[in-house]
């Protein structure tokens, strides 16, 4: 009897463990250039944004003048800004050439274990998220329409969708489209 209510007891407490971890949020933790595990939900903002960048993606390479273009111009109304490499496999050094190499400011993230990835559900790079200051994911897809597929680029975008999303929330509204298709690079080791 006493065996009997003891296995019962542990199978209840191996439920409940299994009940927490598939209910609990995931981590959001990804890691700076030295290393630091950092948080990038953990100051306050306006708005949130993450771009999911590759440093070998032609596609994400051509978007770094937009993206610092964005930066620039909504870091000065409280949106903070960060590109997020989602290569388990690089190295800090790689990452720092690859700054260095398309000019991009923005505080970097490395994210080995896509924690940010599956906060995001971000599939391609590169792809933008945008979460508004309560940490709900109101936008994400791509920067702007001038992708319409592989090999198939406008000279000109027509569609700016990051930006009006970001506009959207700075303004107290969700975002007209929460949802665009990015084009880019996928990410192939998308971890389970």
């Amino acid at each position: 009897m006493k065996t009997r209510l003891f296995i019962a007891i542990l199978l209840l407490a191996g439920s409940g463990v299994f009940f927490f971890s598939s209910y609990w949020p995931a981590s959001t933790q990804a890691f700076s250039l030295d290393g630091q595990s950092i948080d990038p939900f953990a100051r306050a903002a306006a708005a949130t944004t993450l771009i999911f960048v590759g440093t070998d993606c032609p596609i994400s390479n051509r978007y770094a003048p937009e993206i610092q273009r964005l930066a620039a111009r909504y870091n000065a109304e409280g949106v903070a800004f960060w590109l997020v490499y989602v290569d388990p496999d690089l190295e800090r050094a790689e990452i720092r050439r690859h700054l260095s190499d398309f000019g991009h400011t923005i505080t970097a993230l490395h994210d080995p274990e896509h924690a940010l990835v599956k906060k995001a559900k971000a599939e391609v790079t590169p792809e933008a998220a945008v979460f508004d200051a309560d940490g709900d994911l109101v936008y994400r897809g791509r920067i702007d329409d001038r992708y319409i597929d592989f090999g198939k680029a406008r000279p000109n975008a027509r569609s700016r969708d990051l930006e009006q999303a970001l506009q959207a929330v700075l303004a107290g509204r969700r975002p007209a489209t929460e949802r665009t298709r990015a084009v880019g690079c996928y990410i192939a080791d998308l971890k389970e």
